[in-house]
């Protein structure tokens, strides 16, 4: 591992991190405080055809009212599964079925439903600090097994090591940050 490997790598450590990042965004856009919005229900995975799926690929995703969300299933049989899917996703919504429509109507946002939408947007927050710190990982296996095949120094070794540790904690804090702005988002009457 020579020094522009380990450029390539603090970049490649940086664009997964900033995945992980982006995944959250794209999760808490889905935790809506006000009106139904498409993406409170895109992340939620479906069991159809032997594999988990996303929701837009079973169905056409709508917004009829501004307190109510519809998915139009493609496959009769996938029904009851979309169903499921979105009562088992912790959104606290409860659909029903009409023939291939499903309709979610969106409660208002109670006290006890602000608590536990910010159950759920610490419980995806916690989902993007595994990821980073499984970057963290990966990266710091690398740098073992570059030191041990004596491609870097024992020195280099740890200041690859703190460069990769303070990435992370960068990454770390934007989650931190990230969370505690929706917190209060949510939490905002």
């Amino acid at each position: 591992m020579t020094a522009p490997d380990i450029k390539e790598t603090k970049k490649d450590i940086t664009r997964r991190m900033d995945g992980a990042v982006e995944v959250l965004h794209s999760e808490f856009a889905g935790l809506r405080t006000g009106r139904a919005a498409a993406s409170l229900i895109e992340p939620v995975t479906v069991e159809a055809y032997g594999s988990a799926m996303p929701m837009s690929q079973v169905g056409t995703i709508g917004v009829p009212e501004p307190r109510m969300l519809s998915v139009q299933v493609w496959d009769k049989g996938l029904v009851k599964a979309v169903e499921k899917a979105i009562m088992d996703a912790g959104l606290g919504l409860n659909p029903s079925v009409d023939g291939q429509l499903v309709r979610i109507p969106i409660p208002a946002l109670t006290e006890e439903r602000r608590i536990e939408l910010t159950k759920v947007a610490g419980k995806y927050a916690e989902e993007a600090r595994v990821a980073v710190r499984n970057v963290r990982r990966h990266a710091m296996d690398e740098l073992k097994k570059a030191e041990k095949d004596g491609d870097i120094s024992e020195d280099a070794h740890h200041e690859y090591h703190q460069d990769v540790q303070d990435i992370t904690d960068e990454f770390i804090t934007k989650i931190d940050d990230t969370l505690s702005h929706k917190e209060q988002e949510i939490m905002q009457v």
